[in-house]
């Protein structure tokens, strides 16, 4: 049976409550968005895509060993944008700053040992950033936009700890996206 699944971090308390902060503002604007639940915002380190439920157990083990040569990581909000362009925008986000050039190193092992159960590696570099919402007709100018791009462009949020990593399964309901952690790894490094 196949398990849509990812790798990611939950948001510590002080960045969670920024990220509602700022999604319930911005979602008072008029921009033609679906917004992502701040409960489904994650900072995903490995989309994984369809993973085979009888390899989650050798997973695991690949996954552990790639945690326990890390420590928590320190990270915190900075920024907010949209991608690829204000002029066509897709995605709206948060950006982040912090200890992100361990955490790529820890995506990057991640990628590693997953490559023999079939996950596709990301090539593009690590650039984690928090999903707000998605427009619903992408690729279109939409009136507001600068403004609320300015508005948080400068945003930056306390230093934060995350120091778990979470398999979650994601089923596409409906109502959107619902998320269950399947397993989490502390990062024990000392």
């Amino acid at each position: 049976m196949a398990i849509r699944s990812f790798l990611a971090f939950e948001l510590p308390p002080g960045i969670k409550d920024m990220v509602t902060r700022v999604s319930e503002e911005v979602m008072m604007s008029s921009l033609n968005v679906r917004w992502v639940k701040v409960d489904n915002i994650h900072l995903t380190v490995v989309f994984m895509g369809n993973i085979r439920s009888e390899d989650i157990p050798e997973m695991e083990e690949a996954i552990e060993e790639v945690c326990s040569g890390f420590s928590p990581f320190e990270i915190s909000l900075k920024g907010f944008g949209v991608f690829p362009s204000v002029q066509r925008p897709r995605v709206l986000w948060l950006g982040l700053d912090g200890d992100l050039e361990r955490m790529a190193s820890l995506r990057d092992g991640l990628q590693e040992m997953l490559r023999p159960f079939g996950i596709k590696e990301e090539k593009r570099m690590f650039k984690p950033h928090l999903t707000l919402g998605r427009f619903r007709t992408p690729g279109k100018r939409a009136p507001g936009l600068e403004d609320i791009i300015a508005r948080y462009r400068g945003l930056e949020s306390p230093i934060c700890m995350t120091s778990e990593l979470v398999l979650f399964k994601s089923e596409l309901k409906p109502g959107g996206a619902e998320y269950t952690i399947l397993k989490s790894w502390p990062l024990l490094k000392a």
